[in-house]
Formats: C-alpha cells, sequence, structure tokens
C-alpha cells in the first residue's frame, strides 16, 4: 500500500507576479496527514486558507484563480504540478500576495526545490481513485477536449493546435510521473505576439518578459507597430519581417509549448482532489477545459466514494478457508467467505465459490438460477470488525462467482 507522502522541511521562492508584476514570496510546508493542498494568503488580515480545489476556481483566463471569499490566489499551476508530479498529497502554500511568483515560467525551480528538502512519507494510505471507464468533456465552441481511460497509472497525451505557422500542431507525451523533472519541468510559458496588448489593456501580464515565457511572433505587422510593442516590453527593436520565437534563452525542446501545455494539465487535474489513475488524453487544453473536467471528475469521485479494490482472484489466499472457520461461527450452508485473498489498510477481498450444486437454486427461478444476495457494503474499521460483522448477511466486501 502506497502512503502519503508531505515535504520534509518549507522551502520558499521569490520573484515578480506575472500579471500584478509585485515581487512576491511562496513557501510550502510540510501538512499533516490528510490534509491535501491548501493556500494561506499571509498577507491579508486572519491570514485566510483557501482549499486548492477545482471548486474554488473563479477565473482562468490567463492561470488559474483560486478563492475564498476576499481571498484569492493566481497563477498557482505551476506550483501544483510539480507536488503532483512528484506524489506530494499534503502541503500547506504560503504566499504574501495575490499570486505565486513566476520565476522563469516553468516548474523547474519548485522541482528543484523539492528535491533539496526531500519527500517524507507519513502514516496515512494514499487514497487514489481508479479510472475503470471512460470519462469525457468536451467543449464544442473551442474544440477542446480532455478525456480519461483506464490505465495502470498516471500518464498524459497532450495536442496542441493553433491558428499559427510557428506551432500549427504539436504533440507531448508523459508515461511516467518520475520522468517529470527531466522532460516536462522546465518547459515555459509562452504567449504570441498578438496577444500581448489586449492583454495589458485588460491589465495583465505586468511582470510579463523575456526571461519568463516564450513569445512567439508568428504574423507580421507594420514596423512601427512592432516596435511599439518592443517599447512596451522594454526590449530591443527587432525586423518585423523576422517571423519565429523571441527568447532569450533558446527552446529547451522543438515542442516546448506542448510540454508547456501538458504542464498546466497536470497543474489543474492536481486540484481534483486526490491522485488518479489514468491516461489523460488533452486536446487544445486550457485553464478553463481543465477547470471543468477536474469539477466533473470531483462530481465523479463523489458519487463512487467507496470504490472497489482492484485484485486478482487467482493469488494465493492469505486467509484460506481453515483459518476463516477459526474465526467465523458461520457453518455451510452460512459460511459465505471461502477465502480471502487481500487485506489493505481500509479494505478486505473475499472471495465465494459458487457451484450450481447450492441449494437456493432448486427454488430460485430454477431454468435461470439467480443467487439471491443481501449484502450491504460498509467500511471496517479493523479485520475483526469485518470478520465478526453480524450486519450483513454476506459480510465480505467482494463477492465473486466460480
Amino acid at each position: 500500500m502506497l502512503k502519503q507522502k508531505t515535504l520534509k522541511d518549507s522551502f520558499s521562492l521569490s520573484g515578480k507576479g506575472l500579471h500584478t508584476g509585485l515581487e512576491l514570496t511562496v513557501t510550502f510546508n510540510p501538512a499533516p496527514d490528510n490534509h491535501g493542498y491548501k493556500i494561506q494568503r499571509v498577507d491579508m488580515e486572519g491570514q485566510p486558507i483557501i482549499d486548492a480545489v477545482a471548486d474554488n476556481v473563479v477565473e482562468t483566463t490567463r492561470g488559474t484563480v483560486l478563492a475564498k471569499g476576499e481571498a484569492r490566489v493566481s497563477t498557482i499551476e505551476h506550483g501544483m504540478a510539480a507536488l503532483y508530479a512528484l506524489g506530494i498529497d499534503n502541503c500547506l502554500i504560503q504566499v504574501n500576495g495575490p499570486e505565486f511568483p513566476i520565476l522563469d515560467g516553468s516548474a523547474q525551480y519548485y522541482v528543484q526545490e523539492i528535491d533539496r528538502v526531500g519527500i517524507e512519507e507519513q502514516n496515512a494510505v494514499k487514497d487514489f481513485y481508479i479510472i475503470k471507464s471512460k470519462i469525457e468533456f468536451r467543449d464544442e465552441a473551442t474544440g477542446s477536449s480532455i478525456i480519461v481511460l483506464p490505465d495502470e497509472n498516471f500518464s498524459l497525451n497532450v495536442l496542441v493546435s493553433y491558428d499559427s505557422t510557428i506551432i500549427p500542431n504539436q504533440f507531448a507525451t508523459l508515461e511516467d510521473m518520475s520522468k517529470f523533472p527531466t522532460e516536462i519541468a522546465a518547459s515555459r510559458t509562452f504567449v504570441f505576439v498578438r496577444e500581448i496588448e489586449p492583454l495589458l489593456s485588460a491589465g495583465l501580464i505586468k511582470g510579463g518578459d523575456l526571461d519568463n515565457a516564450i513569445v512567439i511572433y508568428e504574423r507580421k505587422m507594420s514596423q512601427e507597430s512592432y516596435d511599439k510593442l518592443a517599447d512596451v516590453m522594454g526590449v530591443p527593436h527587432m525586423d518585423a519581417s523576422e517571423l519565429g520565437y523571441i527568447n532569450h534563452k533558446p527552446l529547451v525542446w522543438a515542442n516546448e509549448c506542448a510540454r508547456h501545455k501538458l504542464l498546466d494539465v497536470i497543474g489543474d487535474l492536481a486540484l481534483i482532489g486526490k491522485p488518479i489513475k489514468g491516461r489523460i488524453i488533452a486536446t487544445r487544453p486550457g485553464h478553463t477545459v481543465n477547470n471543468k473536467f477536474a469539477r466533473q471528475m470531483r462530481k465523479e469521485i463523489r458519487l463512487h466514494e467507496i470504490q472497489a479494490p482492484t485484485y486478482n482472484c487467482n493469488e494465493a489466499p492469505v486467509m484460506d478457508v481453515n483459518r476463516i472457520r477459526e474465526l467465523l461461527p458461520h457453518r455451510y450452508p452460512f459460511q459465505l467467505v471461502d477465502k480471502v485473498i487481500e487485506i489493505g489498510a481500509n479494505y478486505i477481498v473475499g472471495v465465494k465459490g459458487v457451484t450450481v450444486n447450492e441449494p437456493f437454486f432448486q427454488g430460485h427461478f430454477p431454468e435461470e438460477p439467480v443467487m439471491p444476495v443481501y449484502c450491504r457494503l460498509r467500511r471496517w474499521r479493523r479485520l475483526e470488525d469485518f470478520l465478526f460483522s453480524t450486519r450483513s448477511m454476506i459480510p465480505i466486501v467482494t463477492l465473486l462467482t466460480s
């Protein structure tokens, strides 16, 4: 059984906010079992705390914004992606302003600091939500979609498509979360030149520059307009006839933009509230569709709060019929547990072998025999509670027929 994890120690990162331009410091702290992710505004009266869950997202225009009452925090997705990808379940994040610092526009500094302070295993069991059938969210207006399919682990395929000659189509894949630090974390956020003026007019990207974003120039404009925009951005004048990337640092990967979109998907799905096992296929993702999908997943989880465990019925039993008879007073035909094949921290898988000579088959739909099952599923705090429960006619979590 995998256990929950938290940080071994606190760490802080400082820098300017992408949208506010303010000098900000964010601190990531260890947190107890079952704490989840929480963000605290230490600069506000009462130091309010916001649960980092999809239901508390209030805006997704150019980043993910969480709010509770008057407290708001934006640009959280890179830090959340680092926590989620590195398997950290519990963390209290303190920030002294309305957004996380943008740093270099990637998640690599978060990953480096997490690696430096270390990760600590806790006592509580990691509560995965296992995807057992296809779940899909599609936005017909934008053509964006996110699908999750059953898989043994958490993995992602991301496809991006833009009306652009520079990045018309790109895709990125992450099969193993252990490769996030080397394959995804350093991918930077990006913006098109044509988007800069509208964003500035909206009061955003006040802290944006070539040190924290990839700027893509893919539609020619007049030299005069290009020069004015360069002045606003605080960069030297460039030739308006030359299309391409405008960077201080060259691309880390040819598909860096798609990799960053994959990073954003992880950061936004971290707000589901528990780790999932499934394969994500995201087409033209963005913070809006990411959040809508995360909200849908939270509804699915609430509907299936207690999931049947995944098991192999052919495994050697941890309790055979003789051991069960030592613990249970029942005998045939009321001994309805033949073996126990798995005992977890909060569940048990038992097997009842059913054959055609069971007495109830003689009178219960003889031509189409059906086994009458009256089973009340409930949580047992201890193994003894499970084995000696008398509230269920069949005191087992899972009933198999053979």
